[in-house]
C-alpha cells in the first residue's frame, strides 16, 4: 500500500460535522500559541490530512487532532526561534568579517558584543568567544569544549539564544517576534 493510499474512504459528511464541532476548539488553540493567520492554515492542513490518512485507527479524532496541533504549534514557535537565533548569528558573523568598517565602528561593535557576552553564563561565554573572537569553526568549538560534534548544535542554539534575549533586552523593541513567542514566555 503507497503512503498515499486510505484503507477506507473518510466521508466527507463525517469530517464536516467533525470540522464544525472542534472549529471553536481550533480557534482557541492558535489564538493561544499566537500562531499568525497566514501560517494557522499550513499548520491545519498538514494535521488534517495526517488525520484523514489515519482516521480509521484513531480512537478519538478530535483529540488526536488537538493533540497533533500543539505539537505542530510548538515546532512552528522552535523553527522560528531556530531562524531567529541564526539570523543574529549570521549578522555578527557578517559583522565581524568587514573588513572595510571604520576602526572606531568595529570597536563599538566588539564593545557591545564583549558587554552583552559577559552577562552570559560561562559555557556560552566561551563558545562564543571562540566562535566570534578567535574565528573557530563549530567541530573545533566541539573538540575544544568537550562536546561531541553531534551535540555542539544545541549548546549552540542555547547560547545564541541567550545572546539573542540580552540583545532585546538591552534594546527593547528590536526583535517583536521572540517577544511574541508564548513558548518564550512561559520557559
Amino acid at each position: 500500500m503507497s503512503a498515499l493510499e486510505k484503507p477506507e474512504e473518510v466521508k466527507s459528511s463525517a469530517l464536516e460535522d467533525f470540522l464544525k464541532r472542534v472549529k471553536p476548539k481550533l480557534k482557541s488553540l492558535f489564538a493561544r500559541y499566537r500562531v499568525p493567520p497566514q501560517d494557522t492554515e499550513d499548520i491545519l492542513q498538514q494535521a488534517l490530512l495526517a488525520l484523514i490518512y489515519h482516521w480509521h485507527t484513531v480512537r478519538d479524532p478530535e483529540a488526536w487532532l488537538m493533540g497533533t496541533l500543539r505539537n505542530k504549534c510548538l515546532v512552528y514557535w522552535r523553527d522560528r526561534r531556530r531562524k531567529l537565533y541564526d539570523a543574529v548569528d549570521a549578522t555578527v558573523l557578517e559583522w565581524i568579517a568587514k573588513p572595510e568598517a571604520p576602526r572606531q565602528e568595529r570597536s563599538d561593535l566588539w564593545q557591545d558584543l564583549e558587554t552583552l557576552i559577559s552577562r552570559l553564563p560561562s559555557r556560552c561565554r566561551s563558545m562564543l568567544w571562540m566562535r566570534y573572537r578567535m574565528g573557530y569553526e563549530t567541530p573545533e568549538i566541539a573538540q575544544r569544549m568537550g562536546y561531541s560534534p553531534n551535540s555542539i548544535s544545541k549548546v549552540t542554539a542555547r547560547c545564541l539564544a541567550s545572546l539573542t534575549e540580552e540583545m532585546v533586552a538591552s534594546r527593547p523593541g528590536l526583535i517583536g517576534d521572540l517577544e511574541e513567542d508564548p513558548e518564550v514566555e512561559s520557559a
